[in-house]
C-alpha cells in the first residue's frame, strides 16, 4: 500500500539514480564544477524532488504536472551525460549504468503519467 511519496518505486529508483550521477560527475573535470557537473547534478535532483512535491499536492492535475516536469528534468539530464560522453569528460562504462538507471526511471515516469492522465 502507497501511503507517501517514498514508498514509490519510482522515487525509490530516482534517488539511485541520483546517487549515481554524483558518482558519475565526480569524473568531471574539477574547472566544470560550475557548468556542467552543477548542471547535471540539478537535473537529476529535480526528478523525485518534483515527483515528491507532486505526491503532496491535491489534485491529480497539479501531481500530473510535477510528473511531467520530472520527465523533462529526465531528457535535460539524458543530454547532460550524452554530452559528458561525447566530451570525454566519462568513458562509455562509466556513462552506462547512469543511463541505465535513467532509462528505467524515465520508462516509470511515462508510464504513471499515461495511466494518471488516461483516468478521468
Amino acid at each position: 500500500m502507497i501511503t507517501s511519496y517514498k514508498d514509490l518505486n519510482v522515487w525509490q529508483r530516482s534517488i539511485e539514480l541520483v546517487i549515481e550521477i554524483y558518482r558519475l560527475t565526480k569524473l568531471y573535470p574539477r574547472e566544470e564544477i560550475y557548468g556542467i557537473t552543477s548542471q547535471t547534478r540539478r537535473a537529476a535532483v529535480s526528478i523525485p524532488s518534483n515527483i515528491a512535491e507532486g505526491y503532496t499536492r491535491k489534485h491529480k492535475q497539479e501531481y500530473v504536472q510535477f510528473l511531467r516536469i520530472s520527465f523533462a528534468s529526465g531528457a535535460e539530464l539524458e543530454t547532460l551525460i550524452f554530452l559528458a560522453k561525447k566530451i570525454n569528460f566519462v568513458s562509455e562504462i562509466e556513462f552506462k549504468e547512469s543511463y541505465r538507471l535513467l532509462e528505467e526511471v524515465m520508462k516509470m515516469l511515462n508510464k504513471m503519467l499515461s495511466s494518471l492522465v488516461a483516468k478521468p
